[in-house]
């Protein structure tokens, strides 16, 4: 007999994920595959003793699909999320060369970059994310499904945003999904504090979205192209092309609005400080009540911005392939060439400037008054190009888990239905019992056990943050 083939996508109007199911028959052979609308997804195949369990098996799996909001649908008919690139025609640097430390190339443009203590972190457009540490040496790749926008680090995860509407956690061995943005967003960038996660969009929009995917809120911004969003304890700031208006997190009520003479193309943000780059080449610095602080003034469209930890210098990199620093007063005290393109974004760290560029290249530039003072007279470290390994495996996104019979000294928590939508609770004694727990979504089953090595409550409370490594209880 043939195989017999369902295919199921989740309704859009129901503000979930844009996602199919297909459920495919073949004897005694079960094939699913699933995943986000437009991509070839991930495939499970099982083998079963005769062809009527197999059959089973399928007619469970498509009724709990459709008990969720999915319906049969026809491949190909509905179009995939709108995906919009940042985009920076790059001209050439005259000014003298930054002391570029070193510098690793991955291949296409970069966005993401993230650096602590610890590592550097740079992702890329074609969604490859590479980790290195302080003495430039490549240690370890994820291979994620589309390209990055950019990785941010809330409290002690790691996440990184992509294309596809999809956030992973970085934090364990391998990528989990822990995000899925509803697809009618087409996402410009994002950013996490305390579990809630900040999303702008392409109509200037922005939305606060909960530890499972829910909407606090979502409005339309007072501008358009919204290319900045920081979270803090209090609010969500939103910069736009009409300039930087600030919300309360929890109710998206306006705090305050603040224009800006151009569209706002990145942001940054200290404890009581918001910096916004904008393309009338300034750096605009506002407290966090939206007042005026002090305008850095650069010689290009400003595509990137930092801030030394106290404020104590101001970066900047333009479209024309430089990066400069201010002092606190708004003084510039230099303008230097990248050598590699120019910096879609950038990251301050310990005197040294990180930046992740249009040709795809992660810099490390020595930040220190010293040798920018020996680079402006001309002189310069030679750069070392570093290289990652030959065959290195890039470690992708999974829904597996290793199997344990004993939790040891691990939490337990178990997964529910609860009006269709699968939760997890805490088992363990001491713990609130009816709080959720943030949790990986692609590996939720539900009335599974899981051993997590330890939980978080959210500093806001109300939740729980399962972090480190992920096992199935039997």
């Amino acid at each position: 007999m043939p195989a017999e083939t369902t295919y199921l996508e989740l309704s859009e109007n129901s503000g979930s994920a844009h996602k199919f199911y297909e459920v495919t028959i073949d004897g005694t052979e079960l094939t699913i595959r699933y995943g986000r609308i437009g991509d070839r997804g991930q495939v499970k195949t099982s083998s079963f003793t005769t062809d009527a369990k197999a059959k089973a098996e399928a007619a469970k799996k498509i009724g709990e699909k459709v008990r969720k909001g999915y319906a049969t649908a026809v491949i190909g008919q509905t179009a995939p999320r709108s995906i919009t690139r940042r985009q920076i025609v790059s001209t050439r640097s005259t000014a003298k060369s930054a002391p570029v430390l070193w510098r690793y190339k991955t291949g296409s443009p970069a966005f993401g970059v993230f650096v602590d203590d610890e590592v550097c972190m740079v992702g890329n457009e074609a969604g490859v994310i590479t980790t290195l540490n302080h003495q430039a040496q490549v240690q370890q790749q994820f291979r994620l499904p589309d390209g990055v926008k950019c990785i941010v680090a809330d409290d002690r995860w790691i996440y990184a945003g992509c294309d596809d509407g999809n956030v992973y956690d970085l934090s364990g061995k391998v990528p989990r999904l822990a995000y899925r943005i509803a697809p009618e967003i087409d996402i410009y960038w994002l950013d996490i504090h305390d579990g809630v996660l900040g999303v702008s969009d392409a109509d200037g929009g922005i939305a606060a979205i909960d530890h499972e995917d829910e909407f606090l809120w979502q409005r339309k911004g007072r501008g358009s192209s919204a290319w900045m969003v920081r979270c803090d304890d209090n609010a969500v700031h939103h910069g736009h092309s009409a300039g930087v208006t600030s919300y309360d997190w929890r109710t998206g009520k306006e705090l305050w609005h603040t224009g800006t003479r151009g569209s706002v193309l990145f942001g940054w943000q200290e404890r009581d400080t918001v910096y916004a780059g904008t393309s009338d080449r300034r750096v605009v610095e506002l407290g966090k009540d939206g007042r005026d602080r002090q305008t850095y003034l650069c010689d290009a469209a400003v595509f990137s911005c930092a801030a030394a930890e106290d404020g104590r210098y101001v970066f900047a990199g333009d479209s024309s392939s430089s990066v400069y620093c201010f002092d606190a007063n708004g003084t510039r005290l230099w303008k230097l060439s990248t050598g590699c393109g120019s910096a879609y974004s950038m990251q301050y760290h310990d005197e040294k400037l990180y930046i992740v560029t249009t040709d795809g290249s992660l810099a490390c530039i020595d930040a220190s008054e010293q040798a920018i003072q020996a680079a402006v007279s001309g002189t310069v470290p030679v750069a070392v190009d570093v290289k990652a390994p030959p065959r290195m495996a890039q470690v992708a996104p999974s829904t597996t888990v290793e199997i344990v019979t004993d939790p040891a000294d691990g939490i337990i928590v178990e997964c529910v239905e609860e009006s269709g939508r699968l939760r997890i609770r805490v088992v363990t004694d001491g713990y609130h019992g009816d709080w959720q727990v943030q949790f990986p979504k692609g590996i939720r089953e539900s009335g599974t056990r899981y051993v997590v090595t330890g939980v978080r409550e959210a500093s806001r409370g109300g939740f729980y943050r399962a972090y480190g490594e992920i096992r199935r209880l039997r």
